[in-house]
């Protein structure tokens, strides 16, 4: 008999052409918020601008300063904004760097948090948080950073471009495979993984062919809607915990980290879990589920090695350590000498080999 715990958490979802100037207004309403202070990135600031606009009066301020990973300097400029602007609520506009400022803001201040995403992230649907300190990455659950309203706006995606839409869109899958073979996964979560895994490996194709096309954007959203749901739903494992290193210690950019080692990881769980990789399998309508997703990142011209992506050698073994010094949940033991094969095989970027 399955055994399973599944918990749904209180978010509401918009998504829809358009939702920047007409939900976001009616979500702040619904929510009875009258002061938000609206945050994003630099490149991301004309959208975040736009929202603001649509908020009039409700908007306390708009605040431009995330930055990928959340490095805690950053985060608390953002809470100092936000307590001088008397904000009872934050909008976050933008990727995974944004919302994740978002969060922190939620998380220090108990402020309700609106995310708006404009890339394929998922962070939105998460209660997860993360920030940057002296080198190193750190992450927790709080329901308090898990937004209270999801606005998804294709037209807000159409600017962003195609090789980080399709980085973007990897990263979302890699919640999905590895919600697959989380240890606290429930039918309802594996169902909504393989889905998303489908609906965003289709998504991406048509997203790189034909970028100004509505109906791609809008499914690729709907895919890390729920491929980010499954993030928030379970513990993820080595893959997350690999690039969670990568990025806060090496300083590595986040999507491409995750597109790059994603298949390394699936064909290093492989042997331990045959049923999620088969369902990764007919998600992508391929034989063997590891080698189609690197087959899918490279023939949308999404970087193949973490050399590319300006890691050195020397690093590995320190990147193996770290990952392997930790405890976390995996299906398969997590050695130093298994996470060094794993980061070597991403570092050369050939076909993921079994092992």
């Amino acid at each position: 008999m399955t055994e399973f715990v599944h918990e749904s958490p209180p978010t509401r979802v918009v998504l829809r052409p358009g939702a920047a100037t007409t939900a976001i207004p009616d979500e702040a309403r619904r929510l009875g918020l009258r002061r938000l202070l609206v945050v994003s990135g630099t490149r991301g600031a004309d959208t975040a601008q736009t929202v603001a606009g649509a908020l009039g009066p409700a908007c306390a301020g708009l605040h431009t300063g995330a930055r990928m990973h959340v490095p805690v300097e950053v985060a608390d400029r953002a809470v100092e904004a936000a307590r001088d602007a008397g904000a009872d609520g934050c909008v976050a506009v933008g990727g995974g760097s944004s919302i994740g400022l978002g969060k922190a803001i939620a998380l220090r201040t108990g402020l309700p948090l609106i995310a708006v995403p404009t890339t394929y992230s998922g962070s939105e649907a998460t209660p997860v948080w993360g920030l940057t300190e002296h080198g190193a990455k750190r992450t927790g659950r709080d329901p308090s950073v898990l937004p209270r309203s999801i606005v998804y706006d294709p037209e807000l995606t159409l600017s962003l471009p195609v090789p980080l839409s399709v980085t973007s869109g990897v990263n979302a899958l890699a919640h999905g495979v590895e919600a697959l073979y989380a240890p606290d996964a429930s039918p309802l979560i594996a169902l909504m993984a393989e889905e998303g895994v489908r609906a965003m490996a289709r998504a991406l194709p048509d997203v790189a062919g034909e970028p100004a096309s509505l109906d791609a954007r809008g499914r690729a959203l709907y895919g890390a809607w729920l491929c980010g749901s499954c993030l928030g739903a379970t513990t993820m494992g080595l893959h997350h915990k690999l690039c969670h290193v990568l990025g806060g210690t090496f300083g590595l950019p986040h999507s491409e980290t995750h597109t790059v080692v994603l298949p390394h990881v699936l064909a290093y769980n492989a042997p331990a879990v045959p049923d999620a990789v088969a369902a990764v399998a007919r998600a992508l309508d391929a034989d063997e589920a590891p080698t189609a997703l690197w087959q899918l990142a490279g023939s949308l011209g999404a970087p193949r090695s973490l050399a590319e992506l300006g890691l050195k050698e020397a690093d590995l073994a320190v990147a193996a350590e770290q990952a392997a010094g930790q405890a976390y949940a995996n299906p398969r033991e997590v050695t130093a000498d298994g996470a060094l094969a794993v980061l070597r095989a991403a570092y050369e970027g050939g076909p993921p080999r079994p092992s």
